[in-house]
């Protein structure tokens, strides 16, 4: 009997090793919580002063609190780490917020976040700023990217969209109201597309007005046509769909006089033109001509579009952007384009040049994030705005036939604009049967 207990008391142990193993690789979340978390807040109790002092985040104390720690309290006289407010588990990782003393600041934390990470055995670091004197260490606790999941309360809301997830467990979210201009770049194969998916998922549920310009003759656009206003499929019908948006926005700044206010979000909201949402598949598309006499229209398409990249936000016209690649070396205006793109996206790319023209210019420490998204990651990018800050994400996997169903289910929600009739794409074409051919072996009558 004493074997037979011995066995399955040993029995009992392999199989919950062996559970824990399949939850570390199956279920990263459950693993976290039972094992990862616990291990992980006691490894940063014990060793947060001394982790400190080695990171080189202390600050020599006043020296009225070394006269008390030397003189009543008769003990050492250390240096002063940023104090520790408060610890809060998430499904992810830890939250700690910090009280920073007089000497340091946020950027201090932010270049040994790679130290803290290998410290305290966490995946990653990132250091916010919540309010002056307080940070937050959002650490996480296992590779959050690898199986993107948005969680279930991320839904679409006035003109803000989840697309995808960030390293720290945070949902991104495109904000149009806050970034209402962004550029999206990635080579083939980058998951690019696949951000623009999960873009045009969102926004078709929300009451806006979408606009494609697909050069490729619309084979990724055209698949979105019932919710679609109007579609471009070539360089010609594009420059003429932004002479109609050009004219649009200045008859809306009209209206924006009329009223006396200058956002449309001020005007009364039974006379509020709907919001437009413009969606350029393949910028270059746009730029590159392969004659002389096409540089005329292409000029004149650039500069319309840079009108709308500088004044469009204010009534409601918004820019989405994607290519492989954006820069100077496009043509004319394409410098004057990228400066009015407050957004930025930028997926793996075929050459740190690319990098540099995504981020260079507001996050230069991103373009090293760039550089070393692995091939096998499609999805991954950094995402950066003009604050400087930037962050790794990465979008849900989803495929063209989901978006177009989300498209279709919320076709009702496309407004009938007359200024966009000429562009309005035909949801679905009439393909007329094929003639049948003719037999090969003619038919003869059986003889009896």
């Amino acid at each position: 009997m004493t074997d037979i207990a011995t066995c399955l008391e040993l029995g009992g142990v392999a199989a919950g090793a062996g559970g824990l193993g399949v939850a570390k690789v199956r279920a990263p979340r459950v693993y976290w919580s039972l094992v990862g978390m616990p291990t992980t807040w006691g490894r940063f109790i014990w060793t947060y002063r001394d982790t400190m002092e080695v990171c080189g985040l202390t600050v020599q104390p006043s020296g009225f609190r070394a006269f008390v720690r030397r003189n009543l309290a008769h003990s050492e006289v250390r240096p002063v780490a940023p104090k520790v407010r408060r610890v809060r588990p998430t499904s992810t990782g830890l939250r700690v917020t910090l009280r920073l003393p007089a000497g340091l600041e946020p950027a201090d934390l932010a270049a040994s976040s790679e130290r803290l990470r290998h410290a305290w055995g966490v995946r990653s670091v990132t250091v916010t700023e919540t309010k002056p004197g307080y940070v937050e260490l959002r650490m996480t606790g296992y590779d959050v990217l690898r199986r993107v999941r948005l969680p279930r309360k991320a839904q679409p809301r006035d003109l803000v969209v989840p697309v995808a997830l960030r390293e720290d467990g945070t949902v991104f979210e495109r904000d149009y109201r806050a970034v209402p201009m962004a550029l999206t770049l990635g080579a083939n194969q980058s998951g690019k597309s696949m951000y623009q998916r999960n873009l045009i998922k969102g926004l078709a549920q929300l009451p806006v007005g979408l606009i494609g310009i697909d050069c490729k003759r619309g084979v990724e656009h055209g698949r979105y046509a019932p919710r679609l206003s109007a579609l471009a499929t070539d360089p010609e019908s594009a420059g003429q769909l932004i002479d109609a948006l050009v004219a649009e926005m200045e008859e809306r700044f009209d209206l924006l006089a009329l009223h006396g206010v200058s956002d449309l979000w001020e005007l009364p909201e039974q006379a509020r033109p709907v919001p437009l949402v413009v969606l350029i598949d393949e910028v270059a598309e746009l730029f590159l001509v392969t004659s002389k006499k096409d540089e005329p229209a292409r000029d004149r398409t650039v500069m319309q579009l840079v009108r709308l990249g500088q004044m469009a936000r204010a009534i409601g016209i918004y820019l989405e952007v994607c290519g492989q690649r954006f820069g100077s070396d496009l043509g004319k205006g394409a410098t004057a384009l990228r400066a009015q793109l407050t957004g930025r996206v930028v997926h793996r790319v075929n050459d740190k040049q690319t990098a540099d023209m995504g981020l260079g210019d507001i996050a230069p420490d991103a373009v090293v994030a760039v550089t070393t998204i692995a091939p096998d990651r499609p999805g991954v990018a950094v995402a950066g705005d003009t604050s400087g800050g930037w962050s790794r994400i990465r979008t849900p996997q989803t495929n063209p036939d989901e978006a177009a169903a989300v498209c279709r289910e919320f076709a009702h929600l496309t407004p009938v604009l007359p200024f966009l009739t000429p562009f309005r794409p035909v949801s679905q074409i009439t393909v007329p049967p094929m003639p049948l051919a003719p037999p090969v072996v003619r038919p003869r009558p059986v003889a009896e």
